[in-house]
């Protein structure tokens, strides 16, 4: 299995290279203008050419994680729809800039330009800075949703495979409640006007 992870961020490079220590292949889709000369891309490319353009990334994978800055998307998007998806998995780790109304959720975008994919929502609750936004190493959980009872076994078990505690958060149109969730915290460390990042864990009692 071939994961191809879409985005020049922090949070594709520490998934990807969680991923490459666990033994799976992996395969890195950029812009064209994207920089690889970076110390930690330049690491991570060296032997492997594992960096890539978007539409190449996701014709070589089978499980594709979008993990791109939202002015990208449209570009990320536009690939998916050049590309047959039938089988493919297609997991969205983005959160869309903050809208009150919760209208513009990234996962129905992704869904409208990838309608033959099985779409599901992982690993934003990380940001796209992680792990700088989680310095200690304290997070290790992610929330996921999505339709497809079966595979949600596989997604279940990937995010399982680099120590995260998989929860399950249900169906798909409760993506735009995930986003809501990351934008909470943005929003209490914005009004706590500190450096520090915040985030949530969930408790059973």
């Amino acid at each position: 299995m071939k994961l191809g992870i879409i985005g020049g961020t922090n949070l594709a490079k520490s998934l990807g290279r969680k991923y490459i220590d666990a033994g799976l292949a992996v395969v890195f889709g950029v812009r064209t203008d994207f920089n690889i000369e970076e110390a930690e891309w330049k690491v991570l490319n060296r032997f492997y050419d594992r960096l890539c353009p978007y539409q190449s990334a996701i014709i070589q994978s089978e499980i594709i994680l979008i993990c791109c800055e939202n002015e990208h998307l449209p570009q990320v998007c536009e690939a998916l729809k050049e590309v047959d998806l039938d089988d493919k998995i297609v997991i969205d780790c983005t959160n869309s800039y903050y809208d009150k109304k919760l209208s513009n959720c990234n996962t129905q975008i992704i869904r409208r330009s990838a309608p033959k994919a099985i779409i599901f929502k992982a690993f934003n609750n990380l940001g796209l800075d992680y792990p700088n936004s989680d310095v200690l190493g304290i997070v290790k959980e992610t929330y996921f949703c999505g339709d497809a009872n079966l595979e949600k076994i596989r997604i279940k078990r990937l995010i399982e495979l680099i120590g995260f505690k998989a929860i399950d958060a249900g169906k798909m149109n409760n993506a735009t409640l995930l986003e809501a969730f990351y934008h909470l915290t943005r929003e209490i460390a914005w009004n706590k006007k500190e450096e520090s990042n915040y985030h949530f864990k969930l408790i059973s009692v």
